[in-house]
């Protein structure tokens, strides 16, 4: 295994107004519990709830107000959480309202209706990033402990369990992994001694071994091969999984093994995320053993996993298997031209892809042109593009465009990175200027771009209703072209708004040749202009 992972001060911080502390929910519960138990006009009208029944309805509350706000940031996470702290403050405000209005529950044989649907999600993984000793630990996981508690989903990241909290956490999992479906233990050994971290990793798996679950996520532990093994008890007992996330595991070739060994099934696995880790060719082979009996799956993460041609083939070819796939990124590997060719054979059994994420993968021209070619005739509700950094030149623009132009619910399209120039910019732009009404960004930036192509692409987008960026940053657009860009955005929904950062363009980046071999070019490119059917009056 590799080092347990990183130390607290190694981490870099940033501020999130969510998910809120501790701290702050318990103030918050104490302050509803204060409001529901205090003589006012609500109870004048309604009756007064006594302090059990004013903690226990405020309890309920946060935890339904706090659900409700983590399932949005979730969904839409906006950075900092700001829109999710709204939804917290506003859904607790009503639930408060309510159980005002109702008064006092009244008893039939005993029994307390709850006026507040008790929440399903138990999570401790907000505020800043902390060891947890046994003391702690007891008074954090003390609602688990409660009696007829409904928690189904429990998260536990962000905190670091000593071998003594991990003991104390024991007996209190066991009581609830009958009803538990999702376990997020991600980023919940930082800072601990290699030794410690495993026993905390051994303990956690027996505990929940056996657990019915469909999400798992171990992320951002450092697992490595000893890890994977000490998560063995509990991997080996789910079969019907249908997430699981192993991002930033620090796995490795024999890692990879390890996880292919203990999963029994992934028949319902329908997410499998496998993101910046030290795989590798062999590594690949192993985990593309999974994918091949993966036939639910939907979306597919195996970026920056240091996978060469070798790995990727086989990849590619076990992709061939997941026919409702409707996401996948393979970014920032090695896989050469004949990963893109053999993943061109695959994806054409992929009628149901919305979102392709390939860049950086060395696939040059030949590459390019086979996926192209492929994602051209199947894929029809293909919303995101990204093929930045392929090393890719005006031999491939043909492909591309003619695959572009019948992707009519094209959200997002990133050809970043390569080298189309002037000439491949065209057709792209001739692509786009009919219909892709949903068309919301482009990225064009650095590749090699001058007046001409940066003008084509401006009036290609400038009426799309939906457009929020046009990026053709680190090119080499004249003062000139910046302007007329300008000007043509002028005249669009959303203005220049669009357009973004120029701080890296070069309006004299060329060298002596180019700029002679530009000046000869603009204007036969200009004779181009003349068959595409974009309006190109200012």
């Amino acid at each position: 295994m590799e080092k347990a992972t990183q130390t607290f001060q190694e981490r870099p911080f940033s501020i999130k107004l969510f998910p809120p502390s501790q701290r702050t929910r318990l103030m918050l519960v104490e302050r509803m519990t204060k409001n529901l138990s205090t003589p006012s006009l609500f109870s004048r009208k309604y009756g007064l709830l006594s302090k059990e029944e004013a903690e226990e309805n405020a309890k309920r509350i946060e935890d339904a107000a706090f659900a409700a706000a983590s399932d949005h940031y979730e969904k839409e996470p906006d950075g900092d959480g700001s829109s999710a702290v709204q939804l917290y403050a506003k859904e607790s405000s009503k639930l408060l309202l309510e159980v005002l209005k109702k008064g006092p529950m009244p008893k039939e044989d005993g029994e307390v209706v709850d006026p507040v649907p008790r929440s399903t999600v138990f999570d401790i993984s907000g505020g800043r990033r902390a060891f947890i000793e046994a003391e702690e630990a007891e008074e954090l996981l003390r609602p688990l402990k409660e009696g007829g508690n409904l928690y189904t989903k429990i998260c536990f990241s962000n905190r670091s369990f000593s071998v003594d909290a991990a003991r104390v956490a024991e007996p209190i999992l066991v009581s609830v992994r009958d009803q538990l479906t999702d376990v997020d233990l991600s980023d919940f050994i930082a800072g601990r001694p290699e030794a410690e971290a495993l026993e905390v990793m051994e303990i956690f798996s027996l505990a929940l071994e056996g657990c019915v679950l469909k999400y798992l996520n171990l992320s951002d532990n450092a697992l490595g091969e000893k890890g994977v093994r000490a998560f063995g008890a509990l991997l080996k007992s789910q079969r019907s999984l249908e997430e699981l996330y192993l991002i930033n595991n620090g796995i490795s070739e024999e890692a990879a093994r390890a996880v292919c060994e203990f999963l029994p099934s992934t028949e319902k696995l329908r997410v499998l995320h496998f993101h910046n880790n030290m795989t590798g060719d062999e590594g690949a082979i192993a985990i593309s053993e999974v994918v091949k009996l993966s036939a639910s799956l939907e979306d597919f993460r195996c970026s920056s996993t240091r996978v060469g041609s070798k790995g990727g083939v086989a990849l590619a070819q076990a992709l061939g298997t997941c026919s409702i796939l409707k996401k996948l990124d393979l970014r920032d590997n090695m896989f050469g031209v004949l990963s893109g060719i053999a993943l061109s054979k695959s994806l054409s059994r992929h009628a149901s892809l919305t979102e392709v994420y390939l860049s950086y993968l060395n696939l040059e021209d030949e590459g390019t042109i086979a996926l192209a070619n492929a994602l051209k005739e199947f894929a029809p509700s293909l919303e995101v593009l990204d093929m930045a950094g392929n090393d890719i030149t005006v031999g491939a623009a043909s492909a591309l465009s003619e695959c572009i132009a019948t992707k009519q619910f094209l959200v997002k399209l990133n050809l970043s990175e390569n080298e189309l120039k002037d000439e491949g910019t065209i057709l792209i732009s001739k692509a786009l200027q009919e219909g892709h009404a949903q068309l919301k960004e482009v990225d064009m930036s650095s590749n090699s771009i001058r007046r001409v192509g940066a003008r084509l692409l401006a009036l290609a987008v400038v009426d799309k209703p939906s457009f929020a960026l046009l990026n053709i940053n680190g090119n080499y657009i004249s003062d000139e072209g910046i302007d007329e860009v300008k000007e043509i955005l002028k005249g669009g929904k959303n203005s220049l708004d669009v357009l973004g950062l120029l701080d890296d363009n070069d309006p004299e980046g060329e060298d002596d040749d180019d700029k002679s071999e530009a000046d000869e070019d603009d204007g036969e490119l200009d004779l181009k202009l003349e068959h595409l059917k974009v309006d190109q009056e200012e």
